[in-house]
């Protein structure tokens, strides 16, 4: 089973961590795949990372900027409904899952807290990193300067086209440098507006890392729903030990 860690976490021994391909399977419940397979693909995940599968919490992701502070009730079969999950217990791994949006990981290597965030499109405009940032001062006191951030493989601008309507909304909010107007076409590049907004929420440009692998180009190893419309997830997974 293929996971790729990310270089920038894997300067922490106490950190479980990587970003996983279709080697790895389906690991959403929401896409018409069979619960069998599905829950089959977790259990090999697990094996493979050295988890227990029961103890693994993941989302019901809405494309919010919701961020979520794990507890008692969050549980493999009773996921939280947000878009970012932050935690400073051990043993405890949290799941992004994506097919086109970035999966980021966080880590505060001083308190000891982590985080998993979901953005795409409506993450970034609503600039989710900010709001889990934010829990990460005010629920554990965290020095922003001591956070890092990777984040994952996910739809480069050279895939993602957008309509007129996307860069209208864009410009309103300030985020147009994000756009790569093409004749009659516009191309929109998250990245780019992460980037940003991990440094304006105070974050070193030496604690962050952004892969440049396109997923949709890499849809012979990644799911991409741009792609293949119907099609599975593939996460980014962050644990504490």
């Amino acid at each position: 089973m293929k996971i790729t860690p990310s270089k920038l976490l894997n300067n922490y021994l106490q950190l479980t961590q990587g970003f996983t391909t279709k080697q790895s399977g389906n690991l959403a419940f929401h896409v018409h795949d069979d619960v069998e397979s599905v829950l089959h693909n977790h259990k090999r995940l697990a094996e493979s990372l050295g988890y227990d599968t029961r103890t693994l919490v993941h989302m019901k992701q809405i494309h919010s900027n919701s961020v979520h502070k794990v507890e008692d009730t969050d549980t493999f079969e009773n996921p939280p409904t947000c878009d970012a999950l932050i935690t400073n217990r051990v043993n405890t791994p949290l799941m992004v899952m994506v097919a086109d949006c970035s999966p980021i990981l966080f880590y505060d290597d001083v308190k000891k807290v982590i985080a998993v965030a979901h953005a795409g499109r409506a993450g970034a405009f609503t600039n989710i990193i900010a709001n889990v940032i934010e829990s990460f001062r005010v629920d554990f006191n965290s020095n922003v300067a001591d956070i890092s951030a990777s984040i994952g493989p996910a739809i480069g601008s050279c895939c993602y086209e957008v309509g007129a309507e996307i860069y209208d909304e864009a410009k309103e909010l300030k985020l147009a440098y994000a756009i790569d107007k093409k004749e009659n076409s516009y191309h929109l590049d998250i990245r780019k507006i992460l980037h940003n907004q991990l440094l304006n929420a105070g974050l070193l440009e030496q604690n962050i890392e952004i892969s440049s692998l396109c997923n949709c180009c890499e849809a012979d190893t990644y799911f991409s729903y741009r792609a293949q419309n119907q099609t599975g997830r593939f996460c980014g997974l962050l644990m504490l030990s």
